[in-house]
């Protein structure tokens, strides 16, 4: 009894996580194309090339701030100076925080 009492809980306990599970195909069937869709498609791509080159090019630029920006490129700034170390503010050098080295 209580093996089929516990054959029960697992079951009842699984079937949840089962149903959740995706239903995927791993071997899709691979739909082949009749020569009329062929066809069809071939046209399909032929029209959809000429609506391309129907297109004008764009001749001027659409930048709304191209008049107000100069063409040349900012110079660079002058290379910094080096920074120096800077030391303790004692003349002799030696640290003004009262350091424990003699």
């Amino acid at each position: 009894m209580k093996i089929l009492s516990a054959v029960a809980v697992v079951i009842l306990l699984t079937a949840p996580a089962y149903a959740q599970t995706p239903n995927i195909n791993l071997m899709p069937e691979v739909q082949h194309k009749t020569p009329e869709e062929k066809e069809q498609d071939a046209i399909r791509d032929k029209a959809y090339r000429e609506s391309l080159r129907k297109i004008p090019d764009a001749k001027s630029s659409s930048d709304p701030w191209g008049t107000v920006r100069s063409n040349e490129t900012p110079k660079a700034a002058a290379p910094a100076k080096p920074k120096t170390k800077t030391g303790s503010s004692s003349a002799n050098g030696n640290n003004a925080a009262g350091s424990n080295v003699r």
